[in-house]
């Protein structure tokens, strides 16, 4: 079992204003620091610039304590220790401190009126606040508390799902690897078990679900607004773009995306030689070849990962390694371990943390380097004194991700020789098209539960088929497996834990596929442009970023068709 220990991690600066040894664990210690900054008088600009670097200490002290005690929770869902820490974090300081941050909030809106800060410098951080005060309701903070909680269980129930696999237990990340088994029969079996393993459990998500529906709506109307979309999109602080903007992206992308979509399957299928695709046909190579086995031990993938990195440039190479050094890794699958990957950073280190399930494919090399490239945007952004500064929209933090993965294309010889490189990469590129149109069904299918917050479960079920064949097409033959495919959006986990969290996805690998554009033509300059944005944090609007990157922030059709072009150039279709 894989213990991490964080004390030896040291602080990106020394304390000023957080005394050393605090217990962040106990509410009243947390709450006496937030209290001592409500109370503190400010008579200049001066002062309130200092004012807000010692909110910046505490926050990042406080959120490095809770980032820890989440990773500790998901590395080991069955620790019962880790479970009771992060949980009276959530149960009592969480909800003991959120009203104090509003608090903090107003106390600065009072006094940036009366001691005007750098109008530019400030302007994302006040607009910022002002949205932040305007949405907090008191009555919220424990249904938000709830929410979490029940984000909580919905790991718990993946993180303990295993099957039984010609008498070998296996988690369900590790089934993943058999679908890219020559052997029909072996995959069929093994997808059907997997399968059948998250249907026994969908009636116990279902109702997580809907708990956390009937709370999100509670908390939207208490916030005034007729539904939980429109809230979340304030909360999220999408400045800069509309539901309607969403919209637009869905259609493009069934206008554009689908067809070639569409393409790659049949191709597929014909050069399977089959009458039908089936679920299981979808991930194996369609000339019979053996997977693609990139790596076997978690070692080998850190070493090949570190040296694709730096061989697109040397400073990603260094970050990288210090990660590996400081032990901010935790990258095998094992029972017990919360489902799925993520990037974590550590607030007063500021350092950032990976964790991520590897069973040995082509796809876990691809989720490093994704990961990765949220923690070089981490690490660039590093030396921003104000908390919220070294958080960039997510949007643009998936343009740093998604860039990783497509600069790496070139340098996956790292793990395969000349035929399998161009495996590799096929595989990459069709798997952007899959994304495309998938991050456009889970979006669509939020915006509609949350337009319609009366809907029953078969309402939901019916609509979730309905934008599915919308999106993913009708060339798979689901014959037999309804079951299964009426509950394919349990597995999506953005759903249930962070609702309208996914559209960065989409939009983001627009901005990433404009850098891999550049790159091909001037990587040297592609990279400058890129590396500047990622140190500009979230300091500056998300069209800023991407101008600052080179790159258009649009998601209409005029970006997104020559971008699908060349990626058909690039798969001979």
């Amino acid at each position: 079992m894989t213990e991490h220990d964080f004390s030896r991690i040291s602080r990106y600066q020394e304390r000023t204003f957080v005394p050393e040894g605090v217990d962040f664990n106990d509410r009243d210690e947390a709450v006496e620091l937030y209290t001592q900054l409500l109370d503190r008088d400010i008579r200049s600009a001066k002062e309130l610039e200092q004012w807000l670097k010692d909110c910046s200490e505490l926050a990042a002290a406080v959120d490095q304590h809770g980032s820890i005690l989440y990773i500790l929770m998901t590395c080991d869902t069955s620790h019962a220790e880790h479970a009771y820490n992060y949980q009276k974090f959530i149960k009592d300081v969480v909800p003991a401190v959120k009203p104090l941050g509003d608090e903090l909030n107003r106390k600065y809106l009072a006094m940036n009126d009366q001691f005007p800060l750098d109008a530019k410098r400030y302007f994302i951080f006040h607009r910022s606040v002002q949205t932040d005060v305007d949405l907090f309701w008191a009555e919220n903070v424990p249904l938000e508390t709830d929410v979490q909680l029940l984000s909580q269980e919905y790991q718990s129930v993946f993180g303990s799902m295993t099957v039984d696999f010609d008498g070998q237990e296996m988690t369900l990340p590790q089934m993943s690897k058999f679908q890219e088994e020559i052997d029909r029969s072996l995959r069929e079996r093994a997808w059907r078990l997997t399968a059948q393993r998250r249907y026994q459990d969908q009636d116990r998500l279902e109702s997580i679900f809907e708990r956390m529906f009937s709370i999100r709506h509670k908390i939207a109307r208490n916030a005034g607004f007729g539904n939980f979309r429109d809230y979340q999109f304030a909360g999220y602080h999408r400045f800069d773009y509309s539901p309607d903007h969403c919209k637009r992206y869905h259609e493009t992308i069934e206008r554009v995306v689908v067809p070639l979509w569409d393409k790659i399957l049949e191709r597929r299928r014909q050069q399977m030689k089959l009458a039908h695709l089936r679920p299981w046909d979808l991930s194996v190579d369609p000339f019979g070849r053996p997977p693609l086995k990139p790596f076997t031990t978690a070692d080998q993938l850190t070493k090949g990962v570190s040296r694709i990195v730096r061989r697109i440039d040397p400073e990603f190479g260094d970050m990288f390694d210090e990660m590996r050094q400081l032990g901010l890794l935790d990258l095998e699958s094992r029972k017990g371990k919360a489902p799925g990957g993520y990037q974590n950073t550590l607030s007063e280190a500021r350092k950032p943390f990976i964790f991520m399930n590897a069973v040995g494919i082509d796809d876990d090399v691809r989720t490093l380097l994704h990961e990765s490239g949220h923690a070089f945007h981490a690490m660039y952004s590093a030396t921003e004194f104000l908390h919220t500064y070294r958080r960039a929209p997510i949007e643009f933090c998936e343009v740093a991700s998604m860039s990783m993965e497509l600069l790496a294309d070139h340098h996956m010889d790292e793990f395969y020789g000349a035929e399998d490189h161009k495996r590799s990469r096929t595989t990459h590129l069709e798997n952007i098209i899959h994304i495309l149109a998938w991050v456009a069904n889970v979006d669509s299918f939020q915006h509609w539960m949350y337009e319609h917050a009366d809907h029953t479960r078969q309402d939901r079920i019916r609509k979730w088929v309905e934008l599915y064949e919308r999106f993913a097409g009708t060339l798979v033959d689901w014959t037999g497996l309804d079951l299964y495919k009426e509950t394919l959006w349990h597995r999506q986990l953005h759903i249930f834990e962070v609702p309208f969290y996914y559209i960065e996805y989409g939009i983001a690998q627009l901005g990433a596929l404009q850098i891999w554009q550049r790159s091909r033509k001037d990587l040297p300059g592609a990279l400058n442009t890129f590396k500047k944005a990622l140190s500009l944090g979230g300091s500056c609007s998300l069209p800023e970023l991407f101008a600052t990157a080179g790159i258009e922030f649009d998601f209409s059709e005029k970006t997104i068709r020559p971008l699908v072009n060349d990626i058909a150039r690039e798969l001979e279709l």
